[in-house]
């Protein structure tokens, strides 16, 4: 890791001149095709690849990289191991980010990811692969200490809480829904405001009737505002 001019900065001040990342992914395919994808993009480097959670956590504990992108199913149960394997790097490297690439929409799998919080932590659908941008900005997110969602989940779970009869969902106008979007997204009201289009004042009031209505604490740190989301659309799968 170099230290120099910004090319992300973490909630910690640490300002980092290039991103170290480590790929986990059994398959010499599409682990090759991830190396190239991130390794083309400024301020990233792809600087080892691991095909299980063994060789990972060897490599991390040797070499401390910034990130690590890994596969959630891997040899040898091909179940769970990518999910165990963030654990265990974010217990003995709390400052290495995890992005966890999934075949699978299983909301358990997201839980079960951000069981202990969201900080450092992204979760997105194998498809995002092919979507640069989305892959980069997650990597550049959890390297600062935030944490992501895959857009198109965060917007599955909202579709089917805002369905459930007596949902608070359904008192969100649609600018306040975009805004609970993407904050459950890891976007700041800055962020919010550049997708949106608006005003960050617009943005304020949107995300402050929100929490109103939802009955959720507003915090300023952005990790505890994604986690309060989130706790809400957890609780509120289970018919709240």
């Amino acid at each position: 890791m170099r230290l120099g001019l910004s090319t992300c900065v973490s909630h910690h001040g640490l300002v980092i001149d290039e991103l170290d990342v480590l790929g986990v992914e059994d398959h010499f395919v599409t682990s090759e095709g991830l190396r190239r994808m991130l390794d083309d993009q400024p301020g990233i480097r792809v600087v080892g690849a691991a095909g299980d959670a063994d060789q990972a956590l060897a490599w991390v504990r040797e070499h401390a990289p910034n990130v690590l992108v890994t596969d959630i199913r891997m040899p040898p149960t091909h179940t769970t191991e990518g999910i165990d394997l963030a654990h265990a790097v974010k217990r003995s490297h709390p400052q290495c980010g995890v992005v966890v690439l999934s075949q699978h929409d299983d909301e358990e799998y997201i839980w079960s990811l951000l069981a202990h919080g969201v900080a450092g932590y992204a979760y997105l659908h194998k498809l995002r692969m092919g979507d640069v941008e989305q892959l980069v900005r997650a990597v550049r997110e959890v390297a600062a200490g935030g944490s992501v969602l895959d857009p198109a989940i965060v917007q599955r779970m909202l579709v089917a809480r805002t369905g459930k009869p007596g949902s608070p969902l359904t008192e969100l106008t649609a600018g306040e829904l975009e805004a609970l979007r993407l904050m459950a997204e890891g976007y700041s009201n800055v962020g919010i405001a550049e997708r949106c289009h608006v005003a960050i004042g617009t943005v304020e009031k949107r995300i402050a009737a929100v929490f109103t209505k939802l009955g959720l604490m507003d915090r300023g740190d952005l990790n505890r505002r994604v986690q309060a989301v989130l706790l809400y659309l957890k609780e509120s799968s289970t018919g709240r």
